[in-house]
C-alpha cells in the first residue's frame, strides 16, 4: 500500500506533547474564574519567581529532550508488530498494564522526588527551579530543570513502559492520560465534577499543598496515589477552605504526636 503511514512509536512520543498544551490551553481559559481557584491571580502573577515566558520555554526544552529519548526508547523495544506476535490486546491487560505503568512511575518519582529535597545540593541547583512556581498554573506542570525533567519524567516513563510491558500503541494512551493527570495537578483550580478530584487523593489541592512553604517537606506523591505518603509519614492532611473574595484556599491540618 502506498502512503505515508504514521508509526505508534512516533505518536507515543509526540501526541502526549500535543495533548499537554492543548489540555493546558483549555485551563488558561478556565483561569478566569476566580471562584475555582486555589489562589488569586493577583498571588499567581506576584508571587512567582520566574516569567511565563521563561516557563514555556523550560517547557518546551524538555519536551525536546524527552522527544529525542523516546524516540530511542522505541527503535530499542521494538514496534507494536512485535509485541502483536506474543500477546492478544484484552481489557483486563490494558487495566494491568495501566496499573503496573502506575505504581511504578509513582515509585519512582517519589523517592526521587523526596531525595531531592532532602539533599540540599539538588534542591538548590536543581528541583528549586520547579518551585519557583510558588502559585502553579496548567503549563507550568513540566517546568523543571532540564536533568530532573530526565530523571523524574524521562527515566521514570522508560521504567513504568518496560516494568509494565506495554506496546508502543498502549503508550499513546497511557502517556497521554499521565500527561493530563501532571497537567492537572498543577492547575490551580479545584473545579466541581473534575473525575481527577474525585478519583485521586493526589489531586490539584493536594500537590498545591507541596508548593507552599508550609508543605515542601510533605506529600511528595505524584502523579497518581498517595501510597508512599502515607506509609513513610509524609502525608500533610489539609482542609479546603473557602477564600472571602472567592475562590479556594488548602490550610494544612495539625495532626497531634498521639495519634
Amino acid at each position: 500500500m502506498m502512503g505515508f503511514a504514521i508509526s505508534d512509536e512516533f505518536l507515543g512520543t509526540f501526541v502526549p506533547i500535543l495533548v499537554y498544551w492543548v489540555y493546558s490551553g483549555m485551563y488558561i481559559c478556565l483561569g478566569s474564574l476566580d471562584k475555582y481557584r486555589l489562589h488569586s491571580k493577583i498571588d499567581e502573577d506576584e508571587k512567582n519567581l520566574v516569567s511565563k515566558s521563561a516557563v514555556v520555554k523550560g517547557v518546551l526544552l524538555q519536551q525536546t529532550l524527552q522527544a529525542i529519548i523516546s524516540v530511542i526508547l522505541f527503535k530499542i523495544t521494538g514496534s507494536d508488530a512485535d509485541v502483536a506476535t506474543t500477546q492478544q490486546f484484552s481489557i483486563l491487560l490494558l487495566a494491568r498494564q495501566f496499573i503496573i505503568a502506575m505504581l511504578v512511575i509513582d515509585t519512582w518519582q517519589y523517592f526521587i522526588h523526596r531525595y531531592m529535597h532532602l539533599n540540599k545540593f539538588l534542591y538548590k541547583h536543581i528541583h528549586s527551579q520547579h518551585h519557583r512556581l510558588i502559585v502553579p498554573y496548567s503549563y507550568g506542570a513540566l517546568y523543571n530543570h532540564p536533568l530532573e525533567g530526565l530523571l523524574l519524567d524521562t527515566i521514570g516513563g522508560a521504567l513504568s513502559f518496560l516494568f509494565s510491558g506495554m506496546s508502543p500503541r498502549t503508550a499513546i494512551f497511557f502517556f497521554s492520560f499521565a500527561t493530563i493527570k501532571t497537567v492537572d495537578d498543577h492547575c490551580g483550580l479545584w473545579l466541581p465534577g473534575n473525575p481527577f478530584h474525585i478519583f485521586f487523593s493526589n489531586n490539584s489541592a493536594y500537590h498545591d499543598v507541596h508548593h507552599q512553604l508550609y508543605g515542601t517537606k510533605y506529600n511528595f506523591s505524584q502523579p497518581f496515589f498517595v501510597l508512599w505518603d502515607r506509609i513513610l509519614g509524609t502525608y500533610l492532611p489539609y482542609s479546603l477552605e473557602k477564600r472571602a473574595n472567592g475562590g479556594f484556599e488548602t490550610r494544612p491540618i495539625k495532626v497531634s504526636k498521639d495519634e
